[in-house]
């Protein structure tokens, strides 16, 4: 892990070098690309039972949006201090952005965690769970359409579609309940998930045009604790509050605070050096090991692993495997 993130005699990260460094391919290896992706969506995951557990130790109601804002803020300012602490020590530097890329900081903390978690919790507080979950893997196409189509960074191909409606069938199977699917829709609830989706196509694309010039690992710190200031502040300035401390109640949130911090981080690399396509397919995966995980610890009724998630964990492997072997093969 050090040899990630090490300085090389030029001063430049090595990881970093693209033209000069083969260590930096170890990112765009196709197995190396999905383990590391497949761990980013295993932790990222075990947030959403974690979430449930610091709501609980909190004594965070349902409709205290201001209050679930609030920690959230929490969280990823934590997440950003742990990812350039975790970072400086292991490049033994202080890792600091360039002067050029704090506008570009400013932008991606809007996109990938003041707007996007804003909106997503938001919408949470006025929809159900499971439509949050169909609705939140909408971002799989969102990301590989913008990629494609606003920032023109790959082609647009009908595998990358097929594998994508695969992956998103998955989801829709894994959240299907007896009583079937609720079609209805609201801006305040429904439009703010798809607005948190949009949000974070864009910031899939962002990371891998930023990330070109500056260390995925700074950007992934610095726009963290902004984005994570600002989600305080609106929260607190709403009426949010959290008067409830434990000792469980930290822990939860140093936890949360490491899965975002390692997850991104790794994303952010894996988006860099590989179409968005590739990688954000796998984010299929999320609602699948949060049910999972969700149904190991809360144990809440209803929840279960069962056949319907077998299947749906088949769709979305298949899924991947159509995207992966269609890229690995054009390369």
């Amino acid at each position: 892990m050090v040899n990630l993130i090490k300085n090389n005699q030029k001063g430049k990260d090595e990881i970093y070098d693209m033209k000069t460094n083969q260590q930096s391919t170890i990112f765009a290896h196709p197995y190396i690309m999905a383990l590391l992706a497949t761990i980013c969506c295993l932790l990222w995951g075990s947030a959403f039972p974690s979430i449930k557990l610091g709501y609980r130790w909190f004594d965070i109601s349902a409709e205290a949006t201001s209050t679930q804002i609030l920690f959230a803020g929490c969280r990823f300012t934590l997440a950003g201090i742990l990812t350039v602490a975790i970072g400086s020590i292991l490049a033994k530097k202080v890792l600091i952005p360039k002067r050029e890329s704090l506008g570009k900081i400013a932008i991606l903390s809007i996109f990938q965690t003041s707007l996007h978690y804003f909106c997503f919790y938001v919408g949470l507080a006025h929809t159900t769970g499971v439509k949050s979950s169909i609705l939140n893997g909408i971002s799989v196409f969102v990301a590989i359409l913008i990629a494609a189509l606003v920032f023109k960074q790959e082609k647009l191909t009908a595998v990358k579609l097929l594998g994508s409606i695969l992956g998103f069938s998955g989801i829709v199977l894994v959240n299907l309940t007896g009583a079937g699917l609720d079609v209805s829709f609201q801006m305040q609830g429904e439009g703010m998930i798809i607005l948190s989706t949009v949000c974070y196509g864009i910031s899939s694309a962002l990371i891998r045009v930023y990330g070109k010039d500056e260390n995925p690992v700074v950007l992934s710190g610095y726009q963290f604790t902004l984005g994570g200031v600002v989600m305080i502040v609106i929260g607190y300035l709403t009426g949010g509050r959290l008067d409830v401390w434990t000792g469980k109640g930290i822990a939860i949130i140093i936890y949360l605070a490491l899965v975002s911090a390692i997850a991104y981080t790794v994303w952010s690399l894996l988006l860099r050096y590989n179409d968005v396509s590739k990688v954000a397919v796998f984010g299929c995966l999320n609602p699948v090991f949060g049910a999972i995980l969700s149904a190991l610890i809360l144990k809440e009724s209803g929840q279960s692993f069962g056949l319907k998630e077998v299947i749906a964990l088949v769709l979305i492997t298949v899924g991947i495997f159509i995207v992966q072997k269609k890229a690995t093969a054009k390369s």
